[in-house]
């Protein structure tokens, strides 16, 4: 890849990054007077680290990273900005990404007025890598895949992805929000072989905590500090930081819910094929199964006036007439499976 310095947009490399009360002091003190907070109400009263690295820490423990490695983000999407506005001159440079895929690489690039390339599936929703990198290595600086994929569920081919890694000079960015639900390996064990790779994953999806928007980005300590010098300085407040070492003293608990999840997106996908009206189920990696109907508008409706919701993907390239369900209870999926059954087309 090229070198980072060279990725970087030249106002970024060249800017002083705003410092911060918390970022200047280091130590232990006792009395604070230094950032105009309010001395009452304690607890939250005071800035957060601008840094968490407390978070990071354990996050570094957990996944074997170090914590210079990481970045803490608000959910994933914060990440998939900074790095577009870190190293993508507006009006000038492009990303490339894949389709079907998540919906935010592209409208993030629309914000910051940076084109956005994306190059279609296959058929099975698999990726080709040579017909992604004759796109991407003509003018874009950062790569963006889902893996596994959403809407497909899937994991794209390893080695495709390892063909993306070594052939594209920019950034590779893999977003990982549904790895714990994949037999894949993560990309993590990967960042010291691959200088030019970021490593997305969220606290939103396995650790059930999508309301505290809490997003990860890994890569080398270089990329890592390119963003911390463009990010927000207080950009996870006191509570999120709070709430994931909360969740982190429960990764027991995290994965008896995964085997709950696996054992119900088994039984669903089971019962999906009994349903005379599916025509596919695609295979997934994921805690969600993108299914193939006549009509998904006509399902999807009849399920809202059931009180049940769905994502309709239809309009989405690949997936006419498919819809994504995401895996549920017990409770929740037998709800579903008897608003199916119901279901006239």
């Amino acid at each position: 890849m090229k070198d980072i310095k060279t990725l970087v947009r030249p106002n970024v490399l060249s800017m002083k990054p705003y410092s911060s009360a918390r970022n200047e002091f280091k130590g232990d003190a006792s009395v604070f007077l230094d950032a105009n907070e309010n001395p009452y109400n304690n607890s939250y009263n005071r800035y957060p680290d601008p840094l968490q690295w407390e978070v990071k820490m354990r996050i570094a423990a957990l996944k074997g990273v170090r914590k210079e490695n990481i970045l803490l983000g608000n959910g994933s999407d914060e990440p998939i900005d900074l790095l577009m506005r870190a190293f993508c001159e507006p009006g000038a440079d492009s990303i490339t990404t894949v389709e079907p895929s998540y919906g935010m690489y592209e409208v993030s690039a629309d914000i910051n007025n940076v084109a956005c390339h994306k190059v279609l599936l296959s058929d099975d929703f698999e990726l080709d890598a040579d017909a992604l990198l004759s796109v991407a290595n003509r003018d874009s600086k950062l790569v963006y895949l889902c893996s596994p994929n959403n809407p497909s569920g899937n994991n794209l081919s390893r080695e495709e992805i390892y063909k993306v890694l070594n052939g594209f000079d920019g950034l590779v960015i893999i977003d990982e929000a549904y790895i714990d639900f994949s037999s894949a390996t993560s990309f993590l064990a990967e960042l010291d072989k691959f200088p030019n790779l970021v490593v997305l994953q969220t606290f939103s999806k396995a650790w059930g905590a999508a309301a505290i928007r809490l997003g990860m980005a890994f890569a080398s300590e270089e990329i890592i500090q390119v963003l911390n010098k463009i990010k927000y300085p207080y950009n996870i407040n006191q509570m999120t930081q709070e709430y994931a070492l909360s969740l982190l003293d429960k990764e027991d608990i995290m994965k008896e819910q995964l085997v709950l999840i696996f054992k119900e997106r088994a039984t669903l996908e089971r019962a999906l094929r009994e349903l005379p009206y599916v025509q596919k189920i695609y295979p997934t990696d994921a805690n969600f199964i993108l299914v193939k109907v006549p009509d998904a508008t006509g399902v999807y409706n009849q399920l809202v006036q059931q009180g049940i919701i769905v994502r309709n993907r239809t309009n989405v390239a690949l997936c006419d007439n498919c819809l994504r369900i995401t895996v549920g209870t017990v409770e929740e999926n037998t709800a579903l499976l008897n608003a199916l059954k119901k279901i006239d087309l």
